[in-house]
């Protein structure tokens, strides 16, 4: 299982975001939050941010959609330069399609589900889809504390993965820091948002490099 680590520019100085964005070059994709005021309390940025942020990083776009309609919204993200689009299958009126949409564009297909949301019902949609991200905080906002009563879920998630066979990465977003990486590493995730972890650290890159570090020892386990 490798290991990948992804910088949440939620987490970053927004008037300097190509610059947030190059200061972590040694990370596996950016990811980068968009909030819509509608299915989240609060409006991040959007489709013209990404475009522009693809133009100034190597690093490919994890884009997490936390907007009402993704299925309207989600493809033109595609388009606008996301590697991986994340929808939220409580916002998808149709996530099957929407998942073959985004891959049919030529990106990874994830769906997110917020923490009151069983992992399940999704057992049977899991092949459509590239990621599954389980999110460990109530979406809407960055540097909230990491809920401790998710690992039981994340562990769910990765036995119906397994179960499968499945070449699908399992994501956690939320309060991902040195103190709980390794948790979430031994329940089986693979994919770390990481936000003020990594931005708030003197050097960032170093950051995801010690992050890494520590998820790959505890997976190894």
């Amino acid at each position: 299982m490798a290991v990948q680590i992804n910088p949440s520019i939620l987490s970053a100085d927004f008037a300097r975001l190509a610059e947030e964005a190059r200061a972590v070059e040694g990370a596996d994709w950016l990811h980068v939050d968009v909030m819509d005021n509608h299915f989240v309390p609060n409006l991040t940025l959007g489709m013209p941010v990404v475009e522009s942020l693809s133009k100034a990083t190597q690093t490919p776009l994890d884009c997490h959609l936390m907007i009402a309609d993704p299925d309207r919204w989600a493809p033109a993200y595609v388009e606008a330069g996301a590697g991986s689009v994340t929808f939220h299958a409580e916002a998808a009126a149709a996530p099957v399609r929407l998942a073959r949409e985004i891959r049919a564009k030529g990106a990874r297909a994830s769906m997110a589900l917020r923490p009151a949301t069983p992992v399940e019902p999704y057992e049977d949609l899991l092949p459509e889809l590239d990621m599954l991200l389980i999110m460990t905080v109530e979406p809407g906002f960055g540097g909230q504390a990491f809920l401790d009563i998710m690992l039981p879920k994340i562990r769910r998630a990765r036995k119906l993965i397994d179960k499968h066979g499945l070449d699908l990465w399992l994501q956690v977003d939320g309060g991902v820091s040195a103190s709980t990486i390794e948790r979430c590493a031994e329940a089986g995730a693979d994919v770390f948002v990481a936000g003020s972890a990594v931005y708030g650290a003197e050097d960032p890159a170093d950051a995801v490099r010690r992050l890494r570090k520590q998820a790959a020892a505890a997976c190894a386990h």
